[in-house]
């Protein structure tokens, strides 16, 4: 039964990121078209070709034995063409447009996951706890370890929600509220008079207890109809914004911890890691927790793809940008009399065709690193 739970849990991951990173391809081929630019392969997967789905036509549609992502060949992406329908040759306007499609498609995926999940049903955000402070609110009202908190005096709170269960008993602290508890499989209501604001310090709160498991573990069926649309697409903006600011937050304590403590783990998962994050979500929190898993993983990708590294998105924006400025400086500074001699075109393609191959290694490199860490949490090892 553990293999088949490994099982589906890899595959489930394989398609939820094949899925995201197709669908990033898909943005950067449809504009690619729109713009009349001439596009040799839509691949589906990569490494080896497998199967040729379609030929007909100038495109190319593939299949390659590797099942996750895809990739889409565009005549002229190098820099290297005359083709007066390539990627080369087109204005930069254009080229802009369609390297950011793809950042752009990930962030539309991950605001139309959010917005249908808080319009049809948003999961119930528990709070379960396994340690019961002796004396305290929690104790006297027979509170157990390994309950569940999933309301305060009949309100329960999703995932969307500006407060959660805990943050909710603290503003009532000093007075008696009922808590719903998950016990067993059972609601129980569970009337708790709470410590009064006095009474709360650094080693006794509110209701006396600890030893919280991890949010996404604590996820159960909402009993919400939904939201109004119009308040689900606010709610799918915002929660977009909040996802780019929290990956943009776990960038810079990825940077940190990089030049800080090289030997330690980082506080990021890769590739290895997310299979574990999302055979955890899956099977603990279910399957609307896994949408919203794929969603935060949407907007990572997009984050990451922006970021000015060669052999991404945001890095080709990056060097096309600053090819633009110097070709512009070049022709300011002879429009006043002084001669700036330009590399040839041969070379400008290779420096940036290098560029590109460091920029890779540099990225495959860190994702190992950080794959090293993911393999010795797995296996509950100690840092290397």
């Amino acid at each position: 039964m553990q293999i088949v739970q490994v099982a589906i849990t890899i595959v489930l991951a394989l398609v939820i990121l094949g899925v995201l990173i197709l669908l990033h391809e898909v943005g950067h081929f449809v504009t690619a078209r729109l713009f009349g630019m001439r596009v040799h392969e839509f691949a589906i997967g990569m490494g080896p070709r497998a199967r040729v789905l379609r030929s007909k036509g100038e495109t190319l549609y593939s299949l390659r034995w590797l099942p996750i992502g895809g990739y889409v060949l565009l005549e002229g992406e190098d820099g290297d063409s005359d083709d007066p329908r390539s990627f080369a040759v087109a204005g930069l306007p254009k080229k802009l447009v369609v390297l950011l499609a793809g950042v752009g498609m990930n962030l539309l995926l991950a605001f139309g996951i959010f917005t249908a999940i808080a319009w049809f049903a948003s999961p119930i955000a528990g709070a379960r706890f396994w340690e019961v402070e002796a004396g305290s609110p929690a104790a006297a009202a027979g509170l157990q370890p390994g309950d569940a908190i999933v309301s305060v005096n009949g309100q329960e709170f999703d995932i969307f929600s500006s407060q959660d269960v805990l943050g909710a008993i603290r503003a009532d602290a000093g007075t008696t509220v009922t808590l719903g508890i998950q016990r067993d499989g059972a609601r129980l209501a569970v009337p708790v008079t709470l410590r009064s604001a006095g009474q709360v310090d650094a080693t006794h709160g509110t209701l006396g207890i600890s030893g919280r498991t991890k949010p996404f573990e604590e996820m159960y069926p909402g009993n919400y109809d939904g939201r109004p649309l119009g308040d689900a697409i606010a709610l799918g903006a915002d929660q977009t914004g909040r996802a780019f600011g929290m990956v943009w937050s776990g960038l810079g304590q990825l940077v940190s911890s990089m030049v800080s403590h090289p030997t330690e783990a980082p506080p990021v998962s890769g590739p290895i890691g997310i299979v574990s994050i999302v055979g955890q979500v899956f099977w603990q929190a279910g399957p609307i927790m896994t949408l919203y898993l794929a969603a935060l993983l949407s907007a990572n990708l997009a984050l990451m793809n922006a970021l000015p590294i060669p052999a991404l998105d945001g890095g080709r924006v990056f060097i096309l940008l600053l090819k633009a400025l110097l070709t512009r400086g070049r022709r300011g500074l002879r429009r006043v009399g002084i001669r700036v001699a330009a590399p040839s075109a041969e070379t400008a393609i290779t420096a940036e065709r290098l560029t590109y191959l460091v920029g890779f290694v540099l990225l495959f490199g860190l994702i190992l690193w950080i794959s090293v860490f993911d393999v010795v949490r797995l296996g509950g090892g100690t840092t290397p």
